[in-house]
């Protein structure tokens, strides 16, 4: 199959690019930035940089550029229309007039969080899943985002583009966006896997499901995260006393910690629940909190990646 890839040089797009390949597919990779997977130097919003890229030949697409959370103190929120909404609507024209047997759209957890949520404002932890509803993004990102899913959405359903969108929680491998002093950024993220975190191999293990599950389905809509270990009575729990929760789960989780000089999180806020995914595509996340704990057991190496020197290339 030969498949455009966005954001080739990004963190997710490079390592898909590169399993593409592995795979037999011939890939022609597009971005802002050079890099090893990249052909085409150029953005989505250029629609003469995405007629570039086409020239190559596509069966599919699998959109994974655009801009994100941090861009949000670097950037002018038109960028965010640009290059996440209208570079969407020139990929889906540009597939659909290539005839693309599935397009698939990397998008986010993060526009599922208003201000509520974000604050941890209610007595229990919110558990989300595909139908959360009514959707209130606190930011010019998620509100592009879900403007871009809406697209993928139109495109299926009025011009047959079979279209996959992955709501996928957090993969990066730099620090996070909030750090705090008391927890390093190996522990902040280890803790993620209990209820948003993802690495960045089972992302790309989710694209491929989805890529070739697209036709089968026509549209989709998933979100792509670790699997919780906790179930959703064990919310109201979970806010008041995490730790208690996860020693019910995982009796030796605190021991182990301890041993790292780590801490568990005291109270959950919020859970992503991915279990549609599994039930549709076939996908499960391998790498969760079970998964830590045995590295850490073990004294193996962390399942996840941790560098906080990371910077995307598109920044550099």
């Amino acid at each position: 199959m030969r498949v455009l890839v966005t954001g080739s040089s990004g963190w997710l797009g490079r390592h898909f690019a590169a399993r593409l390949r592995q795979d037999g597919h011939r890939v022609t990779g597009l971005d802002l930035a050079a890099g090893p997977e990249t052909q085409v130097v150029g953005s989505v919003a250029d629609r003469r940089a995405v007629e570039r890229a086409f020239a190559f030949g596509a069966d599919a697409v699998v959109h994974a550029a655009g801009l994100h959370q941090p861009d949000l103190v670097r950037t002018r929120l038109q960028n965010f229309v640009d290059i996440n909404v209208s570079g969407t609507l020139a990929l889906l024209e540009a597939a659909k007039a290539a005839q693309c047997s599935a397009f698939v759209m990397t998008s986010t957890t993060s526009l599922m969080i208003d201000r509520a949520i974000r604050e941890e404002r209610g007595d229990a932890a919110v558990w989300l899943d595909e139908s959360h509803a009514p959707l209130n993004p606190r930011n010019i990102y998620g509100t592009t985002k879900l403007a871009a899913e809406g697209l993928v959405r139109l495109f299926a359903q009025e011009h047959g583009l079979p279209g996959v969108v992955l709501r996928t929680s957090r993969f990066f491998p730099e620090d996070d966006d909030r750090p705090t002093a008391l927890l390093s950024g190996p522990n902040i993220k280890a803790n993620e896997f209990l209820n948003r975190r993802l690495s960045v191999e089972d992302a790309v293990e989710a694209h491929l499901a989805a890529l070739s599950h697209a036709q089968q389905i026509g549209f989709g809509l998933f979100i792509a995260s670790a699997p919780p270990p906790f179930t959703r009575d064990e919310v109201a729990d979970l806010k008041r006393d995490a730790r208690a929760v996860i020693a019910r789960h995982f009796p030796d989780a605190a021991e182990l910690y301890a041993r790292r000089g780590w801490q568990l999180p005291r109270s959950i806020g919020r859970v992503y629940d991915p279990s549609l995914a599994e039930a549709t595509i076939g996908w499960r996340a391998k790498t969760d909190f079970a998964a830590v704990l045995e590295a850490l057991r073990t004294d193996a190496p962390l399942p996840f990646v941790h560098d906080a020197s990371y910077v995307s290339p598109k920044d550099r």
